[in-house]
C-alpha cells in the first residue's frame, strides 16, 4: 500500500497516510475541521535489491563492440 501525503489548503496541515489506492482520498482536516485537505504529488521512492541488477544488465565487461568499428579494405 502506498504512503500518500495530503496537505490542508486552510491551515497548512500536512499529513503522511498509508491507504489503498482504492480508498477515497482524504479531504477532511482534523486541524481546522475543514474540507480542504488534497493531496500532494510525490516522487516514488524504490530501491533495487540483490544480485544482478549492475553486473548482468547494465556493464560493459570490456567485450569489443559488434559492427560499430570500420572494416578495413
Amino acid at each position: 500500500m502506498p504512503i500518500y501525503v495530503y496537505r490542508c489548503e486552510s491551515c497548512g496541515l500536512e499529513k503522511e497516510l498509508l491507504q489503498k489506492m482504492s480508498d477515497p482520498p482524504l479531504t477532511h482536516c482534523e486541524s481546522c475541521e475543514q474540507d480542504t485537505m488534497v493531496k500532494q504529488v510525490t516522487a516514488a521512492g524504490f530501491e533495487l535489491k540483490g544480485t544482478g541488477w549492475y553486473v548482468t544488465d547494465f556493464r560493459d565487461n570490456g567485450k569489443p563492440s559488434t559492427g560499430s568499428g570500420s572494416a578495413e579494405s
